[in-house]
């Protein structure tokens, strides 16, 4: 990692974002939804699951819930049923059901778009609630996941010790034009470049820039 407080300067992060931006013009999230709603229930569920495992329960869930309303009749169990091959799975079925619940009762069966809102849904921390307010609203939030942190302390782009640091430090650091693509743009480069054990330097965008000392030949 970079020292905690090894920052790059601002012509750095504008230059990283500028080659992030002309390799992927318009990166979209992995996770498959169709609608806010099903956005939502995506990463609720994607928590210690992969996108892929994800993906796959909700192929045929979305096919037939794609709405609170939907979601409520198939009921508890029903969801079991879709979502068993993912971690903790009657937990978040519990809570996808009961957050359900309160979007058909207080909000309509739409989502709310303020994130104490949206984490006052079950099921729903604070990353959850910036990925829907950056994918589904367009909002600048700046999720921050385990490759988000991990490459932006490596990187000296946004080091901190807590993800809510390093979400601070983005809000802060990444110039505004790349604000509403960039959490998306660090999410690939560090679930296929900048990877945890063994990070693919050589093929890195961005080596040149990168404060992380261990750099791999």
């Amino acid at each position: 990692m970079a020292h905690a407080s090894q920052k790059l300067d601002y012509p750095a992060l504008r230059e990283i974002f500028t080659r992030f931006r002309a390799a992927n013009p318009c990166p979209k999230t992995e996770l498959e939804y169709t609608n806010e709603f099903t956005l939502l229930v995506a990463v609720v569920l994607s928590a210690q699951a992969t996108d892929v495992g994800v993906n796959k329960a909700t192929k045929r869930l979305f096919a037939i819930a794609d709405t609170p309303e939907k979601m409520l009749a198939l009921g508890e169990e029903g969801l079991v049923e879709y979502v068993r091959s993912l971690g903790f799975f009657r937990q978040k079925a519990k809570n996808v059901i009961r957050l359900s619940r309160i979007l058909v009762e207080e909000y309509g069966g739409k989502l709310p778009t303020s994130r104490e809102a949206l984490t006052a849904l079950p099921g729903v921390g604070r990353k959850t609630a910036n990925v829907v307010l950056n994918v589904a609203f367009g909002y600048p939030a700046q999720p921050v996941d385990t490759h988000i942190f991990r490459v932006s302390n490596r990187t000296g782009i946004a080091p901190g010790r807590e993800p809510i640091d390093v979400e601070r430090g983005l809000e802060d650091r990444v110039p505004v034009e790349f604000q509403t693509h960039s959490h998306h743009w660090l999410i690939l480069h560090g679930r296929y470049v900048c990877k945890a054990r063994k990070p693919d330097c050589p093929r890195c965008l961005i080596r040149d820039l990168c404060l992380y000392p261990d750099k791999t030949t």
